[in-house]
């Protein structure tokens, strides 16, 4: 995770060592394996949360979960750092999510509403979770 600032006009600084995110990611698996949700499905929100959703994944995987994967892609943004504040499904969830729990995979805490994912799916999950690296802001 990073923040423009520093001496040079758009210098990127690190807020978050590789080491700590590792920590965390990893945590994260951990409270999620302990809840031992059967036909466990991640579904990440694209693009932000790509290499995140990858990272958690793969920390699953080593917690002895094997989750199904799934995307969707919502935009709001247009290319702005400012949101426009109204959230567009550019690709719904294509799996099926009855009765099934759901990790929903964002890179930034409560910044997209459910929308997309009611969107071409019954959404009668059984349990839903969040996972994400920060809480949110509008603007990026």
């Amino acid at each position: 995770m990073t923040a423009r600032g520093g001496r040079r006009a758009g210098a990127i600084k690190p807020l978050y060592s590789a080491e700590a995110i590792a920590v965390r990611i990893d945590q994260l698996a951990g409270d999620i394996a302990a809840r031992r949700l059967d036909d466990l499905m991640v579904v990440a929100v694209l693009k932000g949360s790509f290499i995140f959703a990858a990272d958690l994944i793969r920390a699953l995987h080593r917690h002895g979960l094997k989750p199904e994967i799934d995307f969707i892609y919502l935009a709001s943004y247009d290319g702005e750092r400012v949101s426009r504040g109204e959230v567009r499904v550019l690709r719904g969830v294509e799996s099926d999510l009855r009765g099934r729990n759901v990790v929903i995979v964002d890179d930034i805490f409560g910044f997209w509403p459910d929308v997309g994912l009611r969107q071409g799916a019954s959404f009668r999950r059984r349990r839903c979770q969040r996972a994400h690296l920060r809480a949110g802001r509008q603007s990026r």
